[in-house]
């Protein structure tokens, strides 16, 4: 079945220049669509997100560490580079300056100073005044999932800057035009009642019936005990003690797995435990999809553990006939690298973490549920924090018969923040059009071709070649300057002044074609 919105994203992202905010609701095919780009463009592109899990799990590195921000606030028009500018190294200053596409998934934990913070970054290293420095932004994520964190004396120094922590209240987005293309079409359910319910809880349209149909899933007496269900909490204290609580109910030998970590990899970016302590009868969940053709197992999966032997664990998981036997794999840690020649962005291994793609999962945070699908969940959401929590707990279930509530949600419960209404009501009043799609996509071809005519940087680099040189004649000694400047001057006069006077006809040309 096509999918016009998946079709539309791809379109902007693969043939213009566009700035690109790509959402939707839960399991409408966000992840899929990202892991699927790397193959379908030719642009060079980095792949970041705010987390290090996160970003492991896209295949890419968080933005923290690419462009070096702070982890404080960024307040825009300071000095909070200065300092730091010697930090940049000469491959991180190439990958920057060549690349075309910057993907930020989970946008929506991304604080509009940081975005601002990249901006800053993009421009002073790309010598360019556009936003970004003119590099394509694809931003992926659910504005109604889990929200930026801001510490209130971090928002006291921010509020003066912005009307919202959110993404889309970076100044520097407020000089971009940027396309919002929402997916609609959800994967992850397929009962039409449960999506409409999902959907009303996710757009604060919550009724009386709505709070009335979520709560007639309320089963106090529930407590997981039954196979492949999985609680859901707001803290990560309650998902600890509930996890060591029923393993040590369990009767049987305790057994560790001591991970092995290479290179660079750091522990925040571990994606399970460095030491993680099963028992057979222990309920977990894998943490990543089987990359062998069997396709066994997914991120999210609950099962059993029904045997331990040597390096193998084997696992039953429910509707399976034979268990899955387990081994040890690879996640890598990644650094982006770019070809001193041609300029391509290449991707490095710089560390590696073998360990059990297992976790204990009885219980888990909805924070570190997001992304993830559970046939069977106990949700403990009437401690909600933040704004999303109780949405993002709702939608991981596949079937409103696999949702157990522990207690019943309360309406102060579903926490709706105005403000990103306000955005994303914005965006659906100005959906992308087709000629709109197609204005956009002759001006990049057009941007295109001038750039190929561009010689600015040749230019720059010959001027500090020869300044260079010149500049310790003394020590060099260096003869044949007049032949030099010669040089120089005739690159000028037959290069330099040639392809900008094309590029100029160009242009002119251009304006005339409309």
């Amino acid at each position: 079945m096509r999918n016009r919105e998946l079709e539309l994203a791809n379109d902007y992202v693969l043939h213009t220049g566009c700035s690109l905010f790509l959402t939707g609701r839960a399991g409408t095919g966000k992840t899929t669509f990202l892991h699927d780009l790397g193959s379908r463009t030719a642009k060079r592109m980095i792949i970041t997100a705010p987390t290090g899990v996160a970003a492991i799990n896209a295949g890419g590195v968080t933005l923290h560490s690419f462009f070096q921000l702070p982890f404080g606030p960024f307040l825009p028009g300071g000095d909070n580079y200065d300092q730091r500018r010697h930090r940049f190294s000469r491959d991180k200053r190439n990958i920057i300056v060549n690349l075309d596409l910057l993907v930020i998934d989970e946008i929506s934990m991304v604080r509009a100073d940081m975005l601002d913070g990249v901006d800053e970054v993009l421009r002073r290293f790309r010598r360019s005044e556009q936003p970004f420095g003119g590099v394509q932004l694809l931003m992926i994520g659910d504005l109604h999932q889990l929200p930026p964190v801001v510490k209130d004396d971090e928002w006291e120094l921010l509020s003066r800057h912005y009307d919202s922590p959110y993404f889309f209240s970076s100044q520097a987005l407020a000089r971009t035009e940027l396309v919002t293309i929402e997916l609609q079409h959800v994967y992850r359910q397929s009962d039409r009642k449960f999506i409409d319910l999902l959907n009303r809880v996710r757009d604060n349209r919550m009724d009386q019936d709505t709070l009335a149909a979520l709560n007639s899933r309320c089963r106090p007496d529930v407590s997981g005990q039954d196979e492949g269900y999985i609680t859901l909490c707001s803290h990560n204290r309650n998902a600890d003690a509930i996890n060591r609580s029923r393993l040590a109910e369990i009767d049987r030998p305790l057994h560790r797995f001591k991970a092995k970590v290479e290179g660079d990899f750091p522990e925040y970016t571990f994606p399970t435990s460095a030491v993680l302590e099963l028992k057979v009868g222990a309920q977990v969940m894998f943490v990543r999809n089987d990359a062998s053709e069997e396709r066994r197992y997914f991120n999210g999966r609950i099962g059993r553990v029904t045997g331990i032997s040597g390096k193998v664990i084997r696992v039953h998981c429910p509707g399976d006939e034979h268990d899955i036997e387990v081994e040890p794999v690879v996640w890598e840690n990644i650094k982006y690298t770019a070809d001193e020649q041609s300029g391509e962005i290449r991707q490095e291994k710089i560390g590696a973490f073998l360990q059990y793609p297992l976790k204990l999962a009885w219980a888990i945070t909805i924070h570190k549920s997001q992304g993830l699908t559970f046939d069977r969940a106990i949700i403990d959401a009437n401690q909600a924090f933040a704004h999303g929590q109780v949405y993002v707990a709702l939608s991981r279930c596949r079937t409103f018969e696999g949702l157990i509530l522990s207690s019943p949600i309360s309406p102060q419960a579903v926490q709706t923040d105005q403000r990103v209404l306000g955005f994303v009501e914005q965006a659906r009043q100005n959906p992308p059009t087709p000629e709109h799609l197609e204005a956009a996509r002759l001006h990049y071809q057009r941007q295109l071709m001038l750039e190929c005519f561009d010689l600015g940087r040749l230019r720059y680099w010959l001027g500090r070649l020869i300044g260079t040189l010149f500049g310790n004649a003394h020590v060099l000694q260096i003869t044949g300057q007049g032949d030099m400047q010669q040089l120089r001057q005739r690159c000028e006069d037959e290069i330099f002044t040639v392809s900008e006077n094309f590029r100029r006809q160009l242009g002119t040309l251009f304006e005339s074609c409309g």
